[in-house]
């Protein structure tokens, strides 16, 4: 079954070469219409313009996710949207599975699973989510689940791989703008209850770039939008007393704080001023606005990316010394439109990463010996032919493998 028209919306503020895989990965999806908005700042909007993609661009440079989710939304122009982090590349199966769960008219929101920064290990899986922006994380089958709310809890669509039905989240206003970053998405879970569909092969990979808000080795630099924006949700979602809610926080973040330092990752001085950044973050989000939000109009004009759909899949393998001469060849075949997956090992037990490169192709490097889920051991004794067709076992779950050599 064809999967349902959609409009993708990217946000990004300052992470020009990750906005630029992302869309990269955009381009191969085996979906076969929907259209790409891209809000971004005056950097991200000239890289998106140089993949040459036919785009639709909003030009955004404020540090509020929400506003910059709201205004791709007023362009969406499609039934059914999604939102992807510029951070993150997704699979070629990605959007068709997130957005098939739509042809049920009950469904009113879908999410995904999240592999983490190697490219292969979860990041995020299923959960419900309470009005103190609390996870309960569950176990769930690939086949995935239909969720209705439930009393005080509804199922957390993450942010970086989640859709909804178009006019019920322009009914509600779309993003709430108080909450800048954090939580965003909690609140229009809990505000739009809806049937919630999860969709645990709906896979993309997740990168944690740095921003202003964390390094690159993802230390935060500030926790003041997780102060309020967890104050703004316990307002709106919690109008009873919440001092519990708001000491767990601080006990939970003095932890974190404390084990940073413990690690010697952070100074006695960052310390205190992530701990003050909380306290100011608490106070900030106890006096931010939060008045009804008016619809959103819905948008016409539909602007579908071209050349999408489904394309053949072709993996490329080889020892570490023929890296240079894989990529060459896989680089050929993705720019003539084929889905290339390369899986490079050495003869070591370094763990695995999996990666798209920025010419579009899929590399997945490591030892012959080594893990490639974290949660496998740290080595095995496999031979070389065996462990190939492992890592295309789950490979082949989430893109096109129907050649190798």
């Amino acid at each position: 079954m064809t999967p349902p028209v959609a409009s993708v919306i990217v946000v990004s503020r300052h992470r020009a070469a990750a906005l630029h895989c992302c869309l990269v990965a955009l381009a191969q999806q085996d979906h076969p219409n929907f259209e790409v908005i891209v809000v971004a700042d005056p950097g991200g909007i000239a890289a998106a313009r140089a993949t040459g993609l036919a785009l639709r661009l909003v030009p955004f440079d404020q540090p509020n996710i929400s506003a910059a989710r709201n205004a791709g939304l007023a362009l969406a122009a499609a039934p059914v949207v999604a939102f992807i982090d510029d951070d993150a590349t997704a699979e070629p199966t990605w959007l068709s599975r997130l957005t098939a769960p739509f042809h049920d008219p009950q469904i009113g929101a879908a999410t995904g699973f999240v592999r983490g920064r190697n490219g292969i290990s979860r990041q995020w899986g299923a959960a419900w989510v309470d009005g103190e922006g609390q996870d309960h994380p569950f176990e769930l089958a690939e086949t995935g689940g239909v969720f209705a709310p439930e009393a005080g809890r509804v199922i957390k669509t993450q942010g970086t791989n989640c859709a909804f039905r178009r006019d019920p989240l322009l009914a509600i206003g779309g993003f709430d703008p108080a909450f800048r970053f954090y939580l965003d998405e909690v609140d229009v879970n809990l505000r739009l209850q809806a049937v919630t569909a999860v969709v645990p092969l709906a896979q993309l990979v997740h990168g944690f770039a740095e921003s202003a808000r964390r390094r690159a080795d993802r230390v935060p630099l500030s926790l003041h939008d997780i102060g309020a924006s967890t104050q703004c949700l316990l307002r709106r979602h919690q109008p009873q007393p919440t001092a519990a809610a708001i000491a767990a926080l601080i006990a939970g973040q003095k932890a974190r704080i404390a084990a940073l330092r413990a690690a010697r990752r952070i100074t006695a001085a960052e310390a205190t001023a992530l701990l003050q950044s909380l306290m100011d973050g608490l106070h900030d989000g106890g006096r931010r606005p939060l008045p009804p939000l008016p619809p959103i109009p819905p948008a016409t004009g539909f602007a579908p990316l071209p050349g999408t759909g489904p394309r053949p899949g072709l993996v490329l393998t080889g020892r570490f010394w023929q890296r240079r001469g894989l990529l060459a060849r896989a680089g050929q075949a993705a720019r003539a439109g084929a889905i290339v997956t390369v899986l490079c090992l050495s003869p070591t037990a370094r763990p695995h990463r999996l990666t798209l490169t920025a010419s579009g192709v899929w590399l997945q490097e490591g030892g012959l010996f080594g893990r490639s889920d974290r949660r496998g051991p740290r080595f095995r004794l496999v031979r070389f032919g065996t462990r190939i067709a492992q890592e295309l076992g789950w490979l082949a779950k989430c893109r096109p493998i129907s050649g190798s050599s």
